[in-house]
């Protein structure tokens, strides 16, 4: 074959550290606008971006170039900086790990549409809820004890 050609889509998950709920409304937009401009800086394309006071959800797609460790490490060190600058919360940060899950194009609408609607979902269920049930359906072992 004489190029390449790739469909490397990501639905990201982290939240605060310890979940606390300190992503407050007022900003909450603004936020999230600005870790879809962290992803463009760090190489990837953002497709959705929403969470709630505890944590984010992002769906973004990257190039083979671009590690996604990094790019998730990357667009967390500089929104904790922003929010550290703009909303001069010093205390603010994110839990260490995050959840990645592949997405295939097929899905991708979905996952967008399931992204967009964080604060109707969050109605009815947690974040750790929530989590746990991305963990199952991707098959993927976890122990309770280390994942908050």
């Amino acid at each position: 074959m004489s190029s390449t050609h790739l469909s490397l889509n990501y639905h990201i998950v982290f939240s605060t550290k310890d979940r606390l709920p300190m992503i407050s409304p007022e900003w909450r937009e603004r936020l999230h606008a600005y870790l879809g401009g962290a992803v463009k800086h760090s190489g990837g394309i953002p497709i959705a971006v929403r969470g709630i006071a505890d944590h984010v959800h992002l769906l973004l797609a990257l190039p083979a170039t671009q590690a996604l460790a990094a790019v998730v490490r990357d667009v967390k060190a500089a929104s904790s900086r922003w929010v550290h600058e703009e909303m001069h919360l010093e205390k603010f940060a994110w839990q260490e790990g995050y959840g990645a899950f592949t997405v295939s194009p097929s899905q991708a609408a979905a996952v967008s549409a399931y992204i967009g609607n964080q604060e109707e979902h969050h109605r009815k269920k947690t974040f750790q809820e929530e989590y746990i049930a991305f963990l199952k359906k991707c098959g993927l072992e976890y122990d309770e004890r280390f994942l908050w």
